[in-house]
């Protein structure tokens, strides 16, 4: 098997797709948390998003491993599970990116409508009654607003992304498992 890469004598492919299934589930599922709850968001962002960052990057590895392992294929299976398998596997990357880019604009977001609840929050000075605007009327909401966008992009991105994993690891099964289980 000369080219094709391996872990202790195995195709890197069962390894790679295995921290794709697990960790990008994950990142999904912690990151609907942040998106639901601001508590989260704040203490849990970054850890949260250094998993999601990760469950992305293995995503090109585990296709790239998966292209090698269907050339070294001495006999492979199924040719249309084979082929729908890996039509599956090549529409993931853009949804993790995605996925990806929509939890880093909730961290952004939330940290900057944190910022305007703040100064919202602040007390007034004591002034004359008609010396102007309140200043609570002047303070924007923008990124409060972005931060609710942020968040239900946030939870779509995640579904759309756990349900592909799970079409993507259907096939793969179905293919590996074909004629063998009774």
């Amino acid at each position: 098997m000369n080219g094709l890469f391996t872990v202790a004598g195995l195709p890197a492919h069962p390894l790679v797709v295995a921290a794709v299934a697990v960790l990008l589930p994950l990142a999904a599922v912690c990151a609907v948390g942040l998106a639901v709850h601001n508590g989260a968001r704040r203490r849990f962002g970054v850890p949260v998003l250094v998993l999601a960052a990760v469950a992305v990057a293995a995503v090109p590895l585990a296709e790239a491993s998966g292209q090698q392992l269907r050339d070294h294929l001495t006999s492979p299976p199924d040719p249309s599970l084979l082929a729908r398998h890996a039509a599956l596997g090549g529409q993931l990357l853009p949804y993790a990116l995605g996925f990806g880019v929509t939890v880093v604009l909730l961290l952004v977001a939330g940290r900057l409508a944190d910022r305007e609840r703040t100064a919202s929050a602040r007390p007034e000075p004591v002034t004359a009654p008609d010396s102007g605007p309140d200043r609570r009327s002047t303070i924007s909401t923008t990124w409060r607003r972005i931060s609710v966008l942020a968040s239900v992009l946030v939870i779509g991105m995640a579904g759309i992304t756990t349900v592909d994993v799970i079409r993507i690891g259907t096939t793969g099964a179905q293919m590996v498992w074909q004629g063998k289980a009774h």
